[in-house]
């Protein structure tokens, strides 16, 4: 109950993962929190859902082992991350290749309490040259294949601040205007920062797009263990106990007090807004509303899986809605009982008509497998997934919007879960400099705000 907290130093509305990476910097620096969430879980958007011994993701973003808040965050040092195979698998003309293979072979299970993440995962151009397609190259082919290693290579090593000084385009016409070969465009790089960005047809900020695939040529692609819902668990786990109250509904907030339907008031020196873009402007009139990438996200069981290993599936042919699919129990084993497969797909846009039938007669050519004994676990539709980040996009939105009153969340930074939980640093260390408190953000702060 609230009646041991009726006031704090800060009120934080908003329990994902940028709330609960604001609460954890404000608390290490000796500051009061509390944390209001009206739904019954943290988490927000990173939600997973448990049907008949599945764990499934309500939206099917994947991470990157190259994000430094994961390093950074406190109460992350647990964190499992189970890794895709190195690079994707992309499905274009009938047959599989893989692209972009990263140089780390380490396996599948990845700890952040240990040091399997950052350099020892870069790209290499003779890497991502031999993991080329399985079928012999033709000479213009290959030295497609070459020029676009070279040019990843080269992209994991130059700094943020080159990349961010870069003429701004939308995505498409950036990859269009700096040369590489259409066969490069439309069959590794455009599926690729789609699945990425969630942004079909590619209108996001070019600067963006340059982090984007930065962080995929430095590290690898993975998911929690477990499920999406267990990083942000993890965070709550890890602050102390009380601090974060589920079912709190906020029905008015200012700066000296917040209003709850269910316990009345709590008053405070600061407030932080860590929700959603749409409920922030609820609470905070003005504030600017962004456009949106829906995404749908299906997940189906099989008998046995249609593709073994790890692997992210991209679709570059776009035969069909979906984006991306992946088996998520080759990925994860936990997300599965044993001896079922769990096949997850994502939709980006607007879900078409017969959205089922068409996803299944889709994949079964992508992935070479009969679809008729496949099972729909669940479809989860979400308009607002991702804030869009059209050019010109501000990486630094303003946090502070006036002393005593602050917004975190992946609407001020970049729509991934590196961007929420830089954020809520950001915001964090902006109260913390009101407060009277000291505290500098790492040097690296323009790279922890890739995508």
């Amino acid at each position: 109950m609230l009646s041991s907290a009726r006031h704090v130093d800060v009120v934080i509305v908003g329990a994902g993962v940028a709330g609960l990476s604001a609460a954890h910097q404000l608390t290490s620096a000796g500051v009061t929190v509390t944390v209001l969430e009206a739904a019954p879980t943290v988490g927000g958007r990173m939600a997973t859902d448990r049907v008949d011994g599945f764990l499934l993701d309500r939206i099917g973003q994947v991470v990157s082992t190259s994000y430094p808040e994961l390093r950074r965050t406190p109460g992350l040092a647990g964190l499992e991350l189970r890794a895709f195979a190195p690079g994707v698998l992309v499905h274009s003309g009938g047959r599989h290749h893989r692209a972009g293979a990263l140089r780390s072979a380490r396996g599948a299970r990845t700890s952040l309490g240990g040091s399997t993440l950052g350099a020892r995962t870069a790209l290499t151009a003779a890497r991502a040259l031999a993991s080329a397609p399985r079928t012999p190259l033709a000479l213009g082919e290959a030295f497609e294949q070459a020029r676009l290693a070279t040019a990843l290579g080269r992209l994991a090593a130059t700094p943020p601040r080159r990349l961010l000084a870069r003429p701004e385009l939308p995505a498409l016409d950036a990859l269009d205007a700096r040369g590489f070969p259409a066969r490069s465009v439309n069959g590794f790089l455009r599926p690729l920062l789609s699945a990425l960005l969630c942004d079909p047809e590619l209108t996001t900020s070019s600067r963006v797009a340059d982090l984007t695939l930065r962080a995929f040529a430095q590290g690898g692609l993975c998911v929690p263990a477990g499920g999406a819902a267990a990083l942000p668990a993890l965070l709550a786990a890890a602050l102390p106990s009380g601090m974060v109250r589920t079912g709190v509904r906020v029905t008015d907030a200012s700066i000296s007090s917040v209003a709850t339907e269910e316990h009345g008031t709590v008053s405070c020196r600061s407030l932080l807004l860590a929700t959603g873009a749409r409920a922030a402007a609820a609470l905070l009139p003005g504030l600017r509303v962004p456009a949106f990438h829906p995404v749908t996200v299906l997940h189906h069981t099989a008998p046995a899986a249609p593709l073994s290993g790890p692997a992210l599936l991209l679709d570059a042919d776009r035969t069909g809605p979906v984006s991306h699919t992946a088996v998520m129990s080759e990925v994860d084993p936990s997300r599965a009982p044993h001896g079922r497969a769990l096949i997850t797909s994502t939709v980006l846009g607007r879900p078409c008509a017969d959205l089922d039938r068409r996803v299944r007669a889709q994949l079964a050519g992508v992935y070479g497998a009969p679809t008729d004994e496949w099972e729909l676990l669940a479809l989860h539709h979400d308009p607002e997934a991702v804030p869009a980040m059209p050019p010109p996009h501000d990486l630094r939105r303003s946090v502070r919007m006036l002393a005593g009153l602050y917004v975190c969340g992946d609407h001020r930074d970049t729509s991934t879960v590196q961007g929420a939980m830089f954020s809520g640093r950001r915001a964090a260390h902006a109260i913390l400099r009101d407060f009277g408190i000291r505290q500098e953000l790492a040097a690296e702060s323009f790279s922890a705000a890739a995508a």
